[in-house]
């Protein structure tokens, strides 16, 4: 093995140490397209949730590329032969490329530096197909064949780091789904049945007592806050049976909504997660909704080509903020436009914090919302 091939792989290994997957992927195909002295580099992921392809990482990409509409999840060549099978990690060959061959009939070498095809990797693991590595050698060099089974080696490693974070997701999403199965039955079974209980005699005391008796009205306050009681844990059980996020912690319902977003319109969508973000389940829904609202703008207004997502621990209260690289606007316009805008502020108002924008013309926007740990 080449002196160059180890250091490869320790730099690509040293790269997938990172906790956020796609910050990883990024680094790692970095050292690759820079270790082979490639032109570009993509990387598609499959969406455990939706089956769709979606751009995790991207490395100097053609002018073409750069375009999101260009970068959906929609099929080309060499996914479709992925999916048919065609070729797997230990087949790793130079495909023609149709989004750079559809660049080249639209607007020549300008738009797609003369590359018209790529090595495509398949990143598995197991009998687990997770996505496809694209690379392409500057013009008009080949790969040669120790460049290949390099690619495919550093394939499988990526394949392993992808397989890794998925697991991880999907752990903490179960755990996060029983959890709350197992609050909402001990909540119905015990607090909410011994409350009504209590309900229930104090309404047959309350039969019993004179009408303007002090002790009748001290029944009937004791009965209110009962009820009151037995409500709230009700509306505890339903809040945790039907979670917007459907289980899952907020950072991973973002990510899904990323992943989501990014297969659709080729926008470069990320999430950024800093510190412990776990918050009560109402306010998380109202974060995800705040989010779901802001990549709608976006995805509609902005014509934005990466938005990035952080959600992050400040001390006692978590933040969330969203940024793009559109077309911004003047957050100071209220007109019937900017509804989404002020139901954003108070569902941020509903769990306890605050919303701000920033924006302008030429340099996007930024929505931010900060709540606290603990409801208000």
């Amino acid at each position: 093995m080449h002196e160059r091939d180890v250091a490869l792989f320790d730099a690509i290994a040293s790269a997938l140490t990172a906790s956020d997957l796609e910050r990883a992927l990024e680094a790692a195909l970095r050292e690759i397209v820079r270790a082979l002295d490639l032109a570009a580099g993509w990387i598609w992921i499959v969406d455990p949730q939706t089956g769709r392809f979606y751009l995790a990482a991207a490395h100097e990409l053609p002018p073409y590329l750069r375009e999101p509409v260009q970068m959906t999840g929609d099929p080309c060549w060499c996914m479709e032969s992925f999916v048919d099978g065609d070729f797997d990690s230990k087949n790793v060959d130079i495909i023609a490329c149709s989004r750079l061959r559809r660049g080249a009939r639209e607007g020549g070498d300008a738009l797609t530096l003369g590359l018209q095809s790529h090595a495509s990797i398949a990143l598995r693991f197991g009998e687990r197909r997770l996505g496809i590595m694209n690379v392409c050698p500057p013009v008009p060099r080949k790969l040669s064949e120790s460049d290949l089974r390099l690619l495919s080696v550093a394939g499988a490693q990526i394949g392993l780091a992808v397989e890794r974070g998925r697991l991880a997701e999907e752990e903490a999403g179960a755990a996060r789904s029983a959890e709350r199965t197992r609050l909402a039955r001990e909540i119905h079974d015990t607090l909410a049945q011994d409350l009504a209980a209590i309900v229930l005699q104090l309404e047959s005391a309350l039969r019993s007592l004179p009408a303007d008796s002090p002790a009748a009205q001290r029944v009937m306050t004791a009965l209110g806050v009962a009820r009151g009681s037995m409500t709230q844990a009700r509306a505890s059980v339903l809040s945790l049976r039907s979670d917007p996020l459907a289980g899952r912690a907020l950072a991973t319902a973002l990510a899904a909504l990323a992943r989501r977003l990014s297969s659709e319109t080729g926008m470069r969508v990320t999430l950024h997660q800093r510190g412990a973000t776990a918050l009560p389940s109402e306010a998380e829904g109202e974060l995800f909704r705040i989010a779901s609202e802001a990549l709608a703008n976006a995805r509609l207004h902005a014509a934005a080509s990466r938005i990035e997502i952080e959600l992050s621990e400040e001390g006692d209260a978590v933040a969330l903020r969203i940024r793009d690289d559109g077309a911004g606007f003047d957050p100071a316009s209220r007109g019937d436009e900017r509804y989404g805008l002020r139901g954003m502020e108070e569902r941020a108002r509903l769990a306890g914090g605050r919303l701000r924008v920033e924006s302008d013309r030429t340099r996007g926007t930024l929505i931010e919302a900060i709540v606290p740990k603990a409801l208000a």
